[in-house]
Order: structure tokens, then sequence, then C-alpha cells
């Protein structure tokens, strides 16, 4: 039977989470999309049930135009949410794993593909559980690259952007931000030890923004600039736990850090409430409205799916 969409027109304030109801038994990524939205203290508003997806919905952002954007990477799917609650048409973007976008100044989108690679690096007693799409014609998963787009879906320009491959090997650019100057755009591979930077309008890689020692165990998880260009950096280390930090753009330093409770926080986005972000936790599938001030969870909601939470936005944020 069709899932019932209830989203409601976006207001100010507004929370959206991706999180797909997992609920295939032959593929633990795979099941019914959803994105869910909230009020800014995390109550439940609303859930829009995505068309044309298979697997998790992730990597959530707003628009220049208010329009929510979203994406299934192992569908090759692209996700546009109108203000008013509505799935709009599917723009024909490139046919790759997709699952992150930036606004570039010129109105061209900047895409990061998901996967790189055609090897899976995971020991025989912890299957990866899904099967990874090709790209067409290909038998790669990816190239770990960003693909400048035009709104009609044409490719401008592809970047050769380096990637680490994360602790798996098949992580390619799966976190992204634009800097404020419009060129720079800090990514990562998540689960992999460093943070890069490539400058968009040279075609030039730059040197590593976060470098962690391999001896560290320290993971990059997720970056997101806030409206007042501070770069929020996530990090997870197994042994010591996850942690959020602001990090210096220019030199990478940690300027100011705190612990999040427990393991599995691997999301994160601004806040229009001063001082607070939000954070997801992709382990157990609570959202947080973490306060920068006290260190602290404020409020917290359930999506009620395991492994599934990927993807946070905040609408006027």
């Amino acid at each position: 039977m069709p899932q019932t969409s209830t989203m409601q027109p976006f207001a100010q304030g507004d929370v959206f989470a991706g999180a797909t109801v997992l609920n295939n038994a032959e593929d633990d990524h795979a099941g019914d999309g959803r994105i869910l939205q909230y009020d800014s203290d995390l109550n439940e508003k609303g859930v829009l049930w995505t068309e044309g997806t298979t697997h998790l919905v992730g990597g959530l952002k707003f628009g220049p135009d208010g329009n929510l954007w979203a994406f299934d990477s192992n569908t090759f799917t692209v996700i546009r949410v109108s203000p008013d609650g509505k799935q709009l048409p599917r723009i024909a973007f490139p046919e790759r794993a997709f699952s992150n976008i930036n606004f570039a100044p010129d109105g061209t989108v900047l895409h990061g593909e998901h996967l790189v690679g055609d090897t899976i690096n995971l020991p025989p007693d912890r299957p990866l559980g899904t099967t990874l799409p090709h790209v067409p014609g290909t038998k790669v998963f990816g190239y770990g690259h960003v693909y400048r787009c035009a709104m009609d879906g044409s490719l401008v320009k592809e970047y050769a952007t380096e990637v680490h491959g994360g602790m798996p090997g098949f992580l390619g650019v799966t976190s992204s931000a634009l800097a404020p100057d419009g060129k720079t755009l800090v990514y990562l591979s998540e689960l992999g030890n460093r943070v890069f930077r490539f400058d968009i309008e040279a075609d030039k890689q730059l040197p590593d923004l976060v470098h962690f020692d391999p001896e560290t165990r320290d993971m990059a998880m997720h970056v997101k600039f806030d409206s007042n260009g501070r770069l929020f950096l996530i990090t997870a280390n197994f042994q010591k736990g996850f942690f959020l930090h602001i990090i210096d753009d220019q030199s990478g330093e940690s300027k100011q850090s705190w612990e999040l409770p427990g393991r599995g926080w691997a999301t994160i986005t601004p806040s229009t409430h001063p001082n607070t972000v939000y954070i997801g936790n992709f382990f157990t599938g609570t959202i947080g409205k973490f306060s920068l001030d006290s260190g602290s969870l404020e409020k917290t909601a359930e999506t009620k799916v395991e492994r599934s939470l990927a993807g946070l936005a905040q609408y006027g944020a």
C-alpha cells in the first residue's frame, strides 16, 4: 500500500532528516525513502515518502531558491523538494553516486561523488550488507570526483578531486562544504584521516586542511560551514569517542571542541538558534539539538530506525 506523505509547507526553523525505513531483508541499506519534518524543538510535523528511491536518502541541504535537496546514491537519484513540501520532477544529472551538494556563486551546483574504485576492503565477518552500484558501462563504483552541473542537469566540468577511500576503501567525496570565498571546497572521505581542499576556480588540489596521524585512529566524519563562516567538523575515534570541532579553515587547527554523548554521530547542520547545531546519530537514529554553550543536548528526537539517518538540514539556517 502506498505511504501517505504529510509534509507541510516549510516554516522558518523547521528541521528535516533523511531516515529511510530499512525494510528490505536482503539489503540493509534499502527500504522506503523518507524525509521527516520537525519544528525547531524537534517536534515531528510531517513526512515525505520519496519517489524514485530504493536506498538511504541523505545529504540534505537547502538551495538558494529554498528547495530542499537530497540524494539516493544507490539509484543515482537527486531529490528536490519545494517549499510547499512536494517532491519536484527529477533533473537528469550525470549517472553517478552523488550524496552531497554545494551551490556555486555562478548558479551551478557542485555534486560530490560518494563512491570510488572497485574494491570493498571489509573483513569477511563484517560484510557490507548491500550491493554498490557501478557507473554505467563500467565495473567501478565511482571516481570520487566533484561534478559542476548546470540546473538543466548538463555537466559543465568534472574535477579530479583526491579522495581517501575511508576504512572500507570505496568512499569518495562523502561530505563537502564550499568556503565563503566561493571557490575553496573543503571535503572528506568518511572514516578517513584527511580533510581535503580543492580550488574549483583554478581546478587544483590544495594541501590538506587536516591530516591525522594514522596511529591516532582519528577519523573525519562530516564537515559544514555555518552562515558566519565557522567550519564544523565531526571526528570519530572508536577508542576515545566522537567529537565536534570548530576548526580554522586556513590552518585546520581545532579552535573549540566538544565530546559528543555516545558513539555514532555522523551528521551536522547549523541552526538558526545562536550557538546551537543539530547533529544526527547514524547508529541509533537520534537527532540532537546541541548547545555549544553548555556542550550538551537540549532536545532529541528519534527516527526509530538504526543505521539510516543520513542527512539533516534546517530551513532558514
